[in-house]
């Protein structure tokens, strides 16, 4: 059983992975991906009542608490706006490895502010995480050879956000539940959200968009919202029956159900995603997802 919610995860992010990419490429190749932010804050707002419902106690943390969670929502979105520019112009396969960076990150800042110490694993895991990431970055087609240099920027800033909002809870030990937790991020989410509402171009876009698709914009925004929600539902139970290492470590194979779904979609569904499946990218894209996988288990490893 525990098994099975522990893949539920990585399949589930996956299945999230390319449906922001085919959001992006189908509906905001010309526009800017921070509006794509604003229907994510809006589902999480609308789903607020219902969490709410849920859990009657979403008031009980203290209001450090109640303060930490919700900056930390915002952090998130500042994350999932490189990460949206990123996708916008490289493939699903090659961004999702680059997200694991977060954890070379989150140990990096533990080290500097929280004094936690880094063994020899942590470092051998870290530089092949580096490694892995140089190694999908590289261009070597289209008469462009060379490291990709805005892709690895965008994922570094995207990575560094998640690793510090990761610290930040650490820092002041925030232990509330599931769905307390995802609440007060969803209210930061929103107050992200609403901030972007200030700027009168994203307004324009947004009521353009949500005219033009509104069924399509709100339905696979709402989906996509509740697969994450499953997927995080679903490893958080994984590691109350199981090792919490192990279960971490399954969850890194997320990039391999990238990579699988990503192929699955070009042979068969090639409207809904399209991967570069020659030779020389099959064999480059596999073994730097394998070395991020790999470095991020042994930095986990305690």
């Amino acid at each position: 059983m525990w098994l099975l919610l522990a893949f539920s995860g990585p399949i589930c992010w996956a299945v999230s992975t390319h449906i922001d990419k085919y959001l992006v490429d189908r509906y905001f190749r010309d526009s800017d991906t921070a509006v794509l932010m604003l229907f994510t804050a809006l589902t999480g707002v609308l789903l607020l009542p219902l969490i709410a419902w849920i859990e009657p106690t979403i008031f009980k943390p203290t209001a450090v608490a109640i303060l930490v969670m919700t900056v930390s929502g915002i952090l998130y979105m500042g994350a999932m706006l490189f990460y949206l520019r990123a996708i916008q112009s490289e493939e699903a396969s090659v961004v999702a490895p680059l997200f694991q960076a977060s954890t070379l990150f989150t140990f990096l800042l533990g080290y500097l502010f929280l004094h936690e110490r880094l063994g020899p694993l942590q470092l051998l895991g870290g530089a092949l995480v580096v490694g892995g990431a140089l190694g999908l970055s590289f261009r070597d087609g289209s008469g462009k050879r060379g490291l990709n240099a805005r892709l690895i920027l965008l994922m570094l800033g995207a990575t560094f956000v998640l690793a510090l909002s990761t610290v930040l809870f650490k820092f002041f030990a925030i232990q509330d539940n599931f769905w307390t937790t995802t609440f007060w991020t969803f209210v930061g989410e929103g107050i992200f959200g609403f901030a972007l509402l200030l700027k009168a171009d994203y307004r324009r876009q947004f009521a353009d968009l949500f005219r033009r698709n509104p069924g399509a914009m709100a339905g696979v925004n709402a989906a996509n919202e509740l697969i994450n929600l499953g997927a995080g539902l679903a490893v958080r139970y994984a590691s109350l029956l199981a090792p919490v290492a192990l279960v971490s470590a399954i969850s890194s194979t997320t990039t391999f159900f990238v990579f699988a779904f990503g192929i699955l979609l070009t042979l068969f569904f090639p409207k809904m995603g399209r991967e570069d499946l020659s030779p020389g990218n099959l064999v480059k894209k596999g073994l730097g997802a394998l070395l991020v996988a790999l470095g991020v288990f042994l930095i986990e490893r305690q």
